[in-house]
């Protein structure tokens, strides 16, 4: 491992189903998931390291709590000349999210949910072309500047177009 590598630590939010036999005491039914569980939210680095876990109701949202949850964690990194990057889904794709990490210098991966505009903007990538289907999968990059009417401002985007 280089020593930028050792820096550099990536912090990956994402939530999960806890299903539940019963009535347990805060679950709830959860129609996503198709069952009454918990829904916890986990942070983990690039090392598998768990950084953090918080169970919380079946009910909620993927991303319910997010800052309160992340906001320490990033803390335990202030002075440590490390620098944080931060993975999630569709589910923390909000301005809230994009500016708090912006405010505190984290680079980011957000998975944006699919839309007309997006769509129109890799077409060129998702259209098949003519001919015999390639044996490996093809895998294709586009990057631009969107911004989505709640933002404040335009992003960069990277669109990933997997053929198989």
């Amino acid at each position: 491992m280089s020593a930028t590598e050792a820096r550099k630590i990536i912090l990956d939010m994402d939530s999960s189903e806890s299903p539940v036999h019963g009535n347990q005491e805060g679950s709830a039914w959860n129609g996503h998931f198709n069952s009454r569980c918990y829904h916890p939210l986990f942070v983990f680095n690039q090392f598998g390291d768990c950084e953090g876990a918080v169970l919380r109701p079946g009910n909620v949202h993927s991303a319910d709590g997010w800052k309160d949850f992340l906001k320490p964690i990033v803390d335990r990194y202030k002075g440590t000349n490390r620098k944080l990057y931060f993975r999630g889904d569709a589910a923390f794709a909000s301005p809230d999210v994009y500016e708090y990490l912006e405010e505190k210098g984290i680079l980011y991966a957000i998975r944006l949910p699919a839309n007309q505009v997006l769509s129109r903007e890799i077409e060129h990538l998702t259209t098949r072309p003519v001919g015999r289907p390639s044996a490996k999968p093809k895998i294709f990059f586009h990057a631009f500047s969107y911004r989505a009417a709640s933002w404040n401002k335009s992003r960069r985007v990277v669109a990933k177009v997997e053929r198989t």
